[in-house]
């Protein structure tokens, strides 16, 4: 069905367009910029919410529809290992900074390898706190790619079997993506406990030679393999005295058998 000026009925042409002309393509994001502070806050403010009346609320509250606006900044992680967890979902923003699909993707591929340490010591803190914690991060310009400035959150979940290995998080970054994948660099963190005065657990690294340079052995010299080993030696000291013997005789020629 038409209406008087030729057009369907559901979407009638503006009078104030000349025949023939389109109309302009307008994005969202130029009349609603990203509010960082607003989508932190209120991710924050719906996981408060969740608690009701305990320390950590469960994986299972967690609905999309309980975070409409800031989905698309939102995810939620797994736990796979000490100080390393992965992506079960994740929002659109995400998607666009990585230029992919980053669902079973680790969290540390979204920064930079000089920052997966201090990353991982802060990830580990947030599970065994359990604490809040809060990530400053930045993107330098690069060719194709403006500067962007970043926040990530991460709030403690308990999974179906009651242990903290669930978090609920977001990640905000401000400017123009360009080329992706984009990475960061964690420029500084603060922690939070989720009770109010409760004793904060400071980062540390998770494991040495990772975060930190590892401490200096201190312990006797290596013994001398030509001492005898005594009677009651450990498997490990035999182990040690084990020698790798080459063999310096040229091969045997082909079809020739002894």
């Amino acid at each position: 069905m038409s209406d008087e000026h030729g057009q369907d009925g559901d979407s009638p042409r503006r009078p104030d367009l000349p025949p023939g002309r389109a109309g302009q393509l307008l994005h969202l994001a130029d009349y609603e910029p990203v509010q960082m502070e607003r989508i932190l806050g209120e991710l924050r403010g719906y996981w408060e919410g969740l608690r009701q009346g305990r320390a950590i609320p469960d994986r299972a509250d967690v609905e999309p529809r309980g975070i409409r606006r800031a989905l698309d900044y939102a995810f939620i992680l797994e736990r796979i290992a000490p100080g390393a967890a992965r992506f079960r979902l994740a929002g659109r923003h995400l998607i666009d900074l990585m230029g992919m699909e980053v669902r079973g993707m680790p969290l540390c591929a979204l920064l930079n390898t000089s920052s997966r340490g201090r990353l991982s010591d802060v990830l580990e803190s947030v599970f065994r706190g359990p604490q809040i914690a809060e990530i400053v991060l930045d993107s330098p310009a690069g060719y194709g790619r403006p500067a962007l400035a970043g926040r990530m959150l991460l709030l403690p979940l308990r999974s179906d079997l009651g242990d903290v290995t669930r978090a609920l998080g977001c990640l905000v970054a401000e400017g123009q993506i360009g080329e992706s994948p984009r990475r960061f660099d964690l420029l500084s963190d603060a922690e939070f406990p989720v009770i109010p005065g409760a004793r904060v657990l400071e980062p540390s690294p998770s494991r040495p030679g990772f975060a930190e340079a590892p401490p200096r052995w201190s312990g006797a010299p290596p013994a001398d393999p030509a001492s005898p080993l005594p009677a009651d030696a450990s498997p490990e000291a035999r182990r040690a005295r084990f020698r790798i013997v080459s063999n310096d005789k040229p091969p045997r020629p082909p079809g020739i058998r002894f």
